[in-house]
């Protein structure tokens, strides 16, 4: 079980405990203003970031190097991919990038993902710092050490358990961001407040999201970082952190339904898992997050595209189901009880 989650933040800086691979992530107002204070950048650095992130984010951590290059990326998921992997890979050998160097992600989940799964490989794993830029990323992506690219139609399909050395985390950054993208990131943090953390639960139900998202970021971090000390490898706690995204990552790459963002689909994905009994608030509170998007959906084409997601295993999946707020039950199910659950009840939201 989970253990007993407290408010764990010491000077908002948060420890991820995992023997030699521990790091620090620390969360702070203008901190990538200031990251040369906290990351080792006294040596040729590659700055990863994406055409959708504002240039003064790569730069500002560029000009704080002794030796920077800058690779940008196009925007979105297309860039996880074996082409994405090799313009970053490609970009260091042309600068005669050593092992004793680094990468910087400045950016999204996308640019972590994939800038991560990059230094795991080059010359065998390089150092690695991430600067999340979304909230998304923030509160999820950008610690666990998950790093992978999309191949084959399937997402992260393939990819390793990587380490970032450091994490900043800098809440003034969301303030370029459209609200559609902060509802994107907040569904990772209704996710895991529902099967972790009532009390964070009780921050969307009854206070104002926007003036508390410092905290909704350092409660959402601490809850991850728990599960992934206890179990860094997703052999079995960590599976909690998938609550929705088995019907989600399906809603998500089914063709017709690919204008959804990840956490919407995570969003739709954790609904049908919910008991009845509580399914009334976790609507109230994704319609609140600007989360609740019945859309048409085909069950055919999710089911196809949530059969090749990694979790699945054969016939059967482990699926996290929540009967009351801040507790969760893992649970291994055919297949095709999870679609037949998401589907009733998913249609029956009309």
């Amino acid at each position: 079980m989970l253990r007993m989650l407290k408010y764990r933040v010491v000077g908002m800086t948060i420890r991820m405990n995992l023997g030699k691979d521990s790091y620090n992530i620390i969360v702070e107002r203008g901190i990538i203003a200031t990251a040369d204070k906290h990351l080792n950048l006294n040596r040729r650095v590659l700055v990863v970031t994406d055409s959708g992130v504002p240039k003064t984010y790569a730069k500002t951590v560029a000009e704080q190097c002794k030796d920077a290059v800058i690779c940008i990326v196009e925007q979105g998921e297309g860039s996880k991919s074996l082409e994405g992997f090799a313009k970053i890979t490609q970009t260091m050998l042309d600068h005669g990038f050593s092992r004793k160097d680094c990468v910087i992600a400045v950016g999204g989940g996308v640019v972590g993902d994939l800038t991560g799964f990059v230094a795991s490989a080059y010359m065998r794993g390089i150092d690695f710092y991430n600067i999340p830029t979304t909230l998304l990323s923030q509160i999820d992506s950008s610690i666990g050490g998950k790093t992978a690219i999309n191949f084959g139609g399937v997402k992260n399909i393939v990819g390793a358990f990587y380490q970032p050395k450091k994490v900043l985390i800098d809440p003034e950054l969301l303030k370029t961001l459209p609200q559609r993208q902060i509802s994107n990131g907040l569904a990772e943090a209704v996710k895991m407040a529902l099967t972790s953390d009532k009390e964070l639960f009780e921050i969307f139900e009854n206070k104002d999201i926007e003036t508390n998202i410092d905290e909704i970021i350092s409660r959402s971090l601490n809850i991850k970082k728990d599960v992934v000390e206890q179990d860094e490898k997703e052999a079995g706690l960590r599976k909690i952190l998938n609550f929705g995204h088995t019907i989600g990552h399906g809603i998500e790459s089914s063709e017709n339904l690919s204008e959804l963002y990840h956490g919407e689909c995570v969003a739709l994905g954790i609904i049908p898992m919910c008991d009845e009994k509580i399914r009334p608030r976790v609507i109230k509170v994704l319609k609140k997050c600007g989360l609740y998007n019945i859309i048409d959906f085909d069950w055919e084409k999710i089911a196809k595209a949530a059969f090749h997601d990694k979790k699945a295993d054969g016939e059967l999946v482990t699926v996290t189901i929540v009967k009351e707020v801040g507790n969760f039950e893992l649970t291994t199910m055919r297949f095709d009880e999870v679609i037949d659950i998401a589907k009733n009840c998913l249609e029956g939201l009309r």
